[in-house]
């Protein structure tokens, strides 16, 4: 397949890696990569393991790729703004999109150009980072849960799944894009929230610390019960599993501290606001959530000052 892969940062050069390596045809959009990734390609670090993959292109913007078959979104919510527009000269009259953004909300930007029945959401478990210019190391390849934009387990949804299994990576389709979203949440809203909160800790210093352990707890807690009121709940074996993957992820830097220790905007909205927006609607009382939102925004608004 002709796929692009907008936004070639840690994901997004993993899984262009690794889709290039199965012998499609992929090119890179990268705001800031991208002539590193021209002249030498990705690098791929795993498990003590380097691989250097070539890619068919990797440009600023999507206009010399021209329409694909699939294009994989793994741009930062904090671009949505622009996306549509980045999306227009990738897309043909029957391309597939697979957003695999953090957060919520970002099916709903991509459907002002593609329809709904074309687009795929996934949602990646892994722990991936981008250490240099076209480097991406990863110590938890994880998996990747994908659902449909709407409804259940579509064809598209089925495609991509196909494709990504073949390219090695552990994939599976959901029923319920919604329910996905809510299981990832789990994780991110504690864990990306405190790194930044309690002054950029890594997950290692979180997982040792008695309280901020238990506040993680309580914080999944919250997420669940606003799962549950939404219809999408998960049991607590899945807050155990992320307790658990958790303690062997090391001293991981979430993509959020990477994002906020760097400068770079914070995805605020997609991983913490459209959440508690969600939960509050559905009548659940999340006032562990609220005191994280005003934490992290104090802690941004204290790194501008």
């Amino acid at each position: 397949m002709k796929i692009a892969v907008v936004g070639t940062g840690a994901l997004g050069g993993w899984y262009a890696g690794l889709l290039a390596q199965a012998g499609h045809q992929v090119h890179c959009v990268a705001r800031s990569d991208h002539a590193v990734i021209a002249g030498r390609g990705l690098m791929l670090r795993n498990k003590g393991q380097e691989t250097t993959v070539r890619v068919a292109s990797a440009t600023v913007d999507g206009k010399t790729a021209g329409p694909c078959d699939l294009i994989v979104v793994t741009t930062k919510s904090t671009a949505n703004a622009i996306l549509p527009e980045l999306l227009k000269p990738l897309l043909g009259p029957a391309t597939l999109v697979v957003t695999l953004q953090n957060g919520m909300g970002n099916v709903e930007v991509i459907a002002q150009v593609v329809p709904f029945e074309r687009i795929v959401a996934g949602l990646c478990f892994v722990c991936i980072n981008r250490v240099a210019p076209g480097v991406i190391d990863t110590t938890l390849a994880g998996y990747v849960r994908m659902a449909a934009a709407r409804g259940e387990i579509t064809p598209a949804v089925q495609t991509c799944v196909s494709l990504f299994k073949a390219a090695g990576v552990d994939t599976s389709g959901e029923n319920s894009l919604e329910a996905v979203l809510w299981k990832k949440l789990c994780w991110n809203i504690p864990f990306n929230g405190l790194s930044i909160a309690r002054g950029a800790i890594t997950t290692d210093i979180i997982m040792a610390d008695p309280v901020l352990k238990e506040r993680v707890r309580d914080l999944m807690k919250e997420v669940q019960a606003a799962s549950f009121a939404r219809g999408h709940g998960f049991d607590d074996h899945h807050i155990q599993r992320q307790l658990d993957v958790t303690i062997g992820m090391g001293p991981y830097r979430p993509s959020s501290l990477i994002d906020f220790v760097e400068g770079r905007e914070v995805e605020v909205e997609g991983i913490w606001g459209e959440p508690l927006k969600r939960g509050l609607a559905a009548g659940v009382a999340m006032p562990l959530l609220i005191q994280l939102v005003a934490e992290i925004r104090t802690k941004i608004a204290a790194r501008r000052s």
